[in-house]
């Protein structure tokens, strides 16, 4: 029996935001198009309705390796997916359709021939351990997390050099709870300046570690700063903009540790897990 024959049904699948077009070909050759609309539902039943016409597995070639079209599908224990690179889709269009005729087959017709047509190429995704593939999703997300970050730093530092760049000469470590903290309790030169100088200290060396050495030397310098500007509609709007940034950059900082709490936990109970981390500069973002 060939791969194909494995198969009671193939079907092309083209994934948007408001509609999914389907194109099906059973074992007789004959071809059908649907167009199911964007919901969990209408897509279950779909799916479940051409397995009871089809009475047996069916195989469907989508354009995406991962997201919500993939988990929707590997949830049904008879369906198995091929993800087609949109690239090679393109190509494929463009080699036997470079018109752009309004009668031209569609994405999802297209995805269906490839997977037919090239079978040792348009390979199945295997699932994975199930551990496996939440840890893949918890690093995903954690490095999405990690870009929010930086972008929200790189954010404050620009809001700051409008009306209050000392913190950037005080702070090397502008993603630090101290350095939001100081933001957002006082988000200008002139609020800071009239907090007491004990009341600052305290402040700084509230958290201890190494912050402390520069304590004395961040409170000598508050006591001589002089304001880049006096602007008051200036000095609101951008201390507002900072304090926002700076609680976001600490409400992402805490969310990272959360997930890199759940990525390590799991990833200890993962095979192999010793022998990665045994190894220089690997761990759970690099592991199984």
């Amino acid at each position: 029996m060939t791969a194909k024959d494995q198969f009671a049904a193939h079907v092309g699948l083209d994934w948007a935001d408001k509609k999914h077009d389907v194109c099906v070909q059973f074992k007789n050759g004959d071809r059908i198009f649907h167009v199911i609309e964007h919901t969990p539902e209408a897509l279950d039943s779909w799916l479940n309705e051409l397995h009871q016409r089809a009475k047996g597995r069916i195989a469907i070639a989508v354009e995406l390796k991962k997201g919500p079209v993939v988990y929707a599908l590997q949830k049904y224990p008879f369906v198995t997916v091929f993800p087609v690179h949109a690239l090679s889709l393109a190509r494929y269009r463009q080699a036997f359709w470079p018109s752009g005729a309004k009668d031209d087959p569609q994405d999802a017709e297209l995805a269906l021939d490839l997977m037919l047509r090239y079978p040792h190429k348009i390979k199945a995704i295997e699932v994975d351990n199930p551990d496996i593939r939440l840890l893949q999703q918890l690093v995903e997300q954690r490095r999405l997390l990690v870009e929010d970050k930086r972008r929200f730093v790189n954010r404050l530092i620009n809001t700051l050099k409008q009306y209050y760049p000392q913190p950037l000469e005080w702070f090397s470590h502008r993603d630090s709870s101290l350095f939001c903290e100081l933001i957002i309790r006082w988000p200008s030169l002139q609020q800071l300046k009239r907090a007491r100088s004990d009341t600052v200290r305290h402040f700084m060396n509230a958290k201890g570690g190494p912050a402390v050495a520069y304590t004395e030397q961040r409170v000598a310098s508050i006591a001589s700063a002089i304001p880049l500007t006096t602007d008051k509609t200036v000095i609101e709007a951008n201390a507002l903009m900072a304090t926002a940034l700076a609680s976001q950059i600490k409400l992402t900082g805490d969310l990272i540790r959360t997930y890199d709490e759940r990525i390590e936990s799991l990833f200890d109970t993962l095979p192999d897990a010793e022998l990665f981390k045994s190894l220089p500069g690997m761990g759970p973002c690099m592991g199984p």
